[in-house]
């Protein structure tokens, strides 16, 4: 929170005019009154209102200012005359007021043109643009009306001042990566899908993926949730890339390469962070070279998300794209100290983006890794993915370690219980239901609403659909073996009890209530950890509280100078978006820091930072001038029946009519906010 001289923002009525700045009043809201760590701002104005920082601002200009953005940033989709000629009608009047030539009749048609376009733009930016230019007309009018009767210049009007605007939406703003999700949906509504995909892969290389196993936070950003249901985001990204790969077309960059500019950078892992640094550093004409441990490219959603999942074949096009920006893969190379000390003296700068691949304990009683029957989730999903993707066998040692006859990973009637409550535990349970189990059992300390809401609806509810069992409230109290054989497992139950005093409600175990479950495996899958052999001891590399590597959590430069993090290894295990999102930021840093030496952010990046604070989408807001009722599409899946006995992609996606029905439900919802700085 911070003070402000003025502000209108969502709907608040602060105004200290007159008062001494100790006394003024402190806004409800994250508003950016610190622009960095240099400047301060005197003014941030946007869709929902104004606030003024300092007293001296030219209101008049920064309303003039903030229409010409309009012009910049709209998007116009060209559908209506308010969005096409209103903005400019609205800059060009109050252009005239601030340089001393405006009449009192301007005020009065300014309002109307705002009016005007609140009630019938076709879309947000035409329909908010105007909220923050009447509220400053309506509450500094004796600023407006002293400039038009005396015929003088706004205050600042030939001062160079510095505005610093940016575009978003409540969805692109609550995406881990700020895919501009407006613009690749009206590419699907256009059947454009060459624009879908590029604006998609503007801040996504991995649209594939991304369309296929993202957790779509964007969709509980949605504001057609406040009218009927959120727009299947997810589900329209994957259509320009299957477009593309489908047509055998050449990869359509949202980018032109640009020339070698000498420079070169190592990426140690080649998952979704590596690959995404790769991508946009080599769009910036950076030499990159990728070292990968496996003998496979792609990371962990290669070898840990499920052929029904995420088909290879469509990921290889994601890896292609970026192979095809001109990056260098190095496999089965597993880096040492001795490569990291080298990398430091011959690379410009060193992103480590090796995932977490050590599976956490459960810490139950009697929990030993030499127990046969005790297998770790990344394990397990190696095997089984390295089988089905690449028809690598298990290894006659591996064979009778795992307790498997086969050649590949198969369960025939055996009983797998997993311990777990996200994306990686569900993938087990998943594909140990297709290696054949009599009975898989995924025992979690939560609730069904929490998964869901760890995971997603339609993981869920597929998972269920296949025949796997969930325990919910449960624990492993202790692991039960005969000769170091698993036998079973004693299971406790919990219950939920309010605090009494309003805090969260904790989890109590009932006496009496645990039960022995005779189990064949015991597949932990509670979380992850970063594995840094490699990182030089010397280095002294700062890391968390949680074993992974600290930076600020902006640029993702570590705490030696020229090395960067990103992904699993800075925040712990996280979702593919989360960690695209920041090796985007990462590399975007990454491309100045050899360049000039220097870690710094973009103006545009700063912003993202301040608007993620604000919170763009407004879950209590009434959405009108929109038909509500409209049903949300939902692409086919397999049978249950069918698809439990093989690895076949569950998801078919949308036809082109439920394409087009689905993405002529979008708002279009893009926001213009601005800072004075």
């Amino acid at each position: 929170m911070s003070k402000v001289y003025f502000s209108t923002w969502n709907g608040e009525s602060i105004n200290n005019k007159g008062k001494p700045e100790e006394e003024w009043e402190e806004s409800a809201y994250n508003l950016p009154a610190t622009y960095d760590d240099h400047r301060d701002s005197r003014a941030f104005i946007g869709w929902d209102g104004v606030a003024l920082f300092d007293a001296q601002v030219d209101v008049i200009r920064l309303a003039m200012e903030y229409a010409a953005q309009y012009q910049v940033y709209s998007e116009a989709c060209g559908r209506c005359a308010p969005g096409r000629w209103g903005g400019q009608i609205l800059y060009d009047t109050l252009d005239k007021i601030a340089r001393g030539e405006g009449a009192v009749s301007d005020m009065e048609h300014l309002k109307e043109i705002g009016k005007s376009m609140q009630i019938t733009s076709k879309c947000e930016i035409g329909k908010t643009v105007p909220n923050p230019i009447l509220d400053l007309m309506e509450h500094f009018e004796d600023t407006f009306m002293d400039a038009i009767n005396n015929q003088t210049k706004s205050i600042h009007y030939d001062e160079s001042i510095g505005y610093i605007a940016k575009i978003t939406a409540p969805c692109t703003d609550a995406c881990p990566s700020h895919v501009d999700i407006p613009g690749y949906i009206e590419g699907v509504r256009d059947l454009r899908f060459d624009d879908s995909l590029e604006a998609t892969r503007q801040t996504m290389p991995l649209a594939h993926v991304c369309g296929r196993v993202c957790p779509h936070p964007c969709e509980d950003a949605c504001r057609r949730t406040n009218l009927d249901e959120p727009i299947s985001i997810m589900a329209l990204k994957r259509l320009g890339a299957d477009w593309e790969t489908d047509h055998a077309y050449d990869f359509f960059h949202p980018m032109e390469k640009q020339e070698s500019n000498g420079k070169r950078v190592a990426v140690i892992g080649a998952g979704p962070a590596g690959l995404t640094t790769a991508y946009y550093l080599a769009a910036d004409g950076v030499e990159v070279d990728v070292y990968e441990e496996l003998p496979v490219l792609g990371g962990e959603v290669t070898v840990g998300v499920p052929e029904y999942r995420m088909p290879w074949e469509k990921y290889l096009k994601d890896i292609e794209c970026v192979k095809d920006m001109g990056v260098n893969f190095i496999v089965n190379h597993k880096v040492s100290q001795e490569d990291m000390i080298r990398f430091d003296k011959e690379y410009d700068a060193t992103m480590i983006a090796s995932g977490t691949r050590i599976s956490k304990k459960v810490r139950c009683d009697n929990e030993r890794p030499e127990i046969e029957g005790y297998w770790g989730a990344i394990d397990f999903l190696d095997k089984v993915n390295l089988y089905e993707k690449f028809d690598i066998k298990l290894t006659p040692d591996e064979r009778k370690e795992y307790a498997i006859d086969e050649e590949f990973v198969d369960l025939t009637g055996k009983t797998v219980a997993c311990v777990g409550g996200g994306f990686t535990s569900m993938d087990v349970v998943r594909c140990s239901i297709r290696a054949g189990a009599k009975r898989v059992i995924m025992i979690y300390r939560r609730d069904e609403k929490t998964i869901i809401r760890n995971t997603t609806y339609e993981e869920y509810h597929e998972a269920v659909e296949e025949g796997v069992e969930f325990m919910f409230h449960s624990a492993v109290n202790t692991m039960n073996d005969e000769d170091d054989v698993l036998k079973s497992l004693l299971v406790d139950k919990f219950e939920l009890v309010p605090d009494p005093d309003g805090g969260r409600a904790q989890l109590v175990k009932i006496e009496g209530a645990s039960e022995v479950i005779e189990v064949d495996y015991l597949i932990p899958a509670v979380s992850q950890a970063p594995e840094f052999s490699h990182l030089p001891e010397e280095w002294e590399l700062a890391k968390t509280s949680w074993g992974t590597l600290l930076t600020n959590g902006k640029d993702y430069m570590t705490s030696r100078k020229g090395i960067f993090t990103s992904g699993d290894c800075e925040y712990g295990p996280m979702t593919i978006v989360n960690a695209v999102g920041q090796a985007k930021r990462g590399a975007s840093v990454m491309s100045r820091y050899v360049l000039t030496g220097e870690v710094s952010l973009t103006d545009d990046e700063i912003m993202e930072d301040h608007l993620s604070k604000l919170k763009v989408y407004d879950k209590k807001e009434v959405v009108t001038g929109w038909l509500p009722g409209v049903p949300r599409e939902h692409s086919m899946v397999l049978d249950a029946a069918f698809r439990r006995e093989n690895n076949e992609e569950v998801n078919l996606g949308f036809t082109q009519e439920q394409a087009l029905a689905e993405a002529d439900r979008c708002m279009r919802c893009y926001y213009i906010a601005m800072v004075q700085a």
